[in-house]
């Protein structure tokens, strides 16, 4: 967790990462004027100026460097420090309240849960698996600890205390015709079954938005509202679909589907948020959790 560190130090580092004001702020879900103004009262309490203002963006100063550099290692020290507190309170007992999207049902969320499963024992889960928007106002509402939703800009009175940008592509079984191309547009797919995401899926808006602006209705297709049929449908090579790189990660990790970019800069990726509620009081086991989840999400490998 990021307690002891002060808020700038948040806002520093995304600076520092994006070399931009706007990006660190979109990062943040706050606003510009925030992040400009916790770096100016630092470099007058501190007497130095820790970037370089240029043209096209910000850039740290050798006293930024070696401040940012201070923080990554006080940041990791910390995390140490939390494992000693851990082993010193010992998690014996408490529940977890968690509320994530379906997609997440074979993922990095399992991994994480079996990780705490084995170095806490004792720890309870509860788990719902709702659409995106009821997962977020399960969150709203203090019904759980935390939820990882689709598009968390969509909704308002969220913390978000990770995020990670998943690109969006065509999914198709190893054996189909077009699965050996490095790149597919949406023109070449007119002569084959689409396996269309429906409602509430949150892609379903994505696809929806992607036929219109292409003109482009397929004369073959499969609709359904359900991932794990959709998936299942895939690995039976009856069609192709657009989905989210989420939505197919382990099976294209095990090579039982195949995953191809859509390369459009009309065409944004999916934003999947870790949020709680800004006020929520959550338990140590909580936080450990929350902890082990964000720090696998940064490392999350997405290699699109």
């Amino acid at each position: 967790m990021n307690t002891p560190f002060s808020r700038f130090s948040t806002y520093f580092m995304a600076v520092a990462r994006t070399g931009n004001l706007r990006q660190a702020a979109e990062q943040l879900y706050i606003s510009v004027s925030a992040v400009h103004r916790q770096i100016a009262l630092a470099e007058e309490e501190l007497g130095v100026e820790l970037f370089e203002r240029l043209t096209n963006g910000m850039r740290l100063t050798l006293a930024g460097e070696l401040l940012y550099a201070d923080l990554l290692k006080w940041k990791k020290d910390f995390q140490v420090t939390q494992t000693r507190f851990d082993e010193i309170q010992g998690l014996t007992r408490g529940t977890i309240n968690i509320a994530c999207i379906a997609a997440l049902a074979d993922s990095f969320l399992m991994d994480c849960m079996s990780k705490m499963s084995e170095k806490y024992p004792w720890i309870n889960f509860n788990i719902h698996v709702n659409e995106s928007d009821v997962v977020a106002h399960k969150i709203i509402q203090n019904e759980i600890d935390f939820g990882l939703i689709f598009e968390p800009k969509q909704h308002r009175n969220l913390e978000v205390i990770s995020f990670i940008e998943i690109p969006i592509g065509f999914v198709m079984s190893p054996q189909h015709p077009l699965a050996q191309n490095k790149e597919i547009s949406l023109s070449n797919t007119l002569d084959q079954r689409h396996i269309t995401a429906h409602k509430p899926l949150v892609i379903q808006e994505r696809i929806e938005a992607i036929y219109q602006h292409h003109q482009i209705s397929p004369a073959q297709h499969i609709m359904c509202n359900d991932i794990e049929m959709i998936r299942s449908l895939l690995k039976q090579n009856l069609g192709l679909s657009i989905l989210s790189y989420l939505d197919v990660m382990n099976s294209v990790l095990n090579k039982e589907l195949c995953f191809i970019p859509i390369k459009d800069r009309h065409i944004h990726p999916l934003t999947l948020a870790l949020c709680t509620a800004p006020k929520r009081q959550i338990s140590k086991a909580a936080q450990v959790m929350l902890s082990e989840i964000t720090q696998t999400m940064q490392t999350l490998n997405m290699p699109f």
